[in-house]
């Protein structure tokens, strides 16, 4: 029944946006799960979901699986938002960005987890990126630049 129910839980937050505890339980009514507010808290924290932005600027629960994505999101908007340069170092990406800044573009950086990047170091309007191979360096930095040029 446990797992039925999470799984449930799982379709109704991906196919709708549910912004409270109460919301979900209604749901899971509706599809014919008797439930209460505490077993409802439970699977939400079993289920590791987070609360993220929604579409009509309410916070609505995602699961992890969607963190990625979030991330995605993140780092696109930091980027267009602060980001004024990308340029190489041998095995850096040394980004400029707006001041105070800095820290928010490479915490967005970080939670990429793209393979190339071992790490970031931030300041407060500078961001050194290290790159595992000199070889991708410039491939990194033309990501960094696409993510500037995308359209909100």
């Amino acid at each position: 029944m446990k797992i039925s129910r999470q799984s449930k839980i799982l379709e109704i937050i991906e196919q709708n946006d549910v912004e409270t505890q109460e919301e979900l339980a209604e749901h899971l009514k509706r599809a014919g799960f008797e439930v209460t507010q505490a077993t409802v808290s439970r699977d939400i924290k079993e289920l590791g979901l987070i609360k993220v932005g929604g579409s009509r600027g309410r916070q609505q629960y995602a699961s992890m699986r969607d963190r990625a994505n979030l991330y995605d999101e993140r780092v696109k908007a930091v980027f267009r938002e602060s980001v004024l340069t990308v340029d190489t170092a041998a095995f850096l990406v040394v980004i400029h960005t707006l001041p105070a800044m800095g820290q928010a573009a490479a915490i967005a950086i970080d939670g990429l987890e793209w393979p190339e990047i071992v790490g970031t170091i931030a300041g407060d309007d500078t961001i050194f990126v290290a790159v595992r191979n000199e070889k991708d360096v410039l491939h990194v930095a033309d990501r960094f630049r696409k993510l500037m040029k995308q359209p909100q």
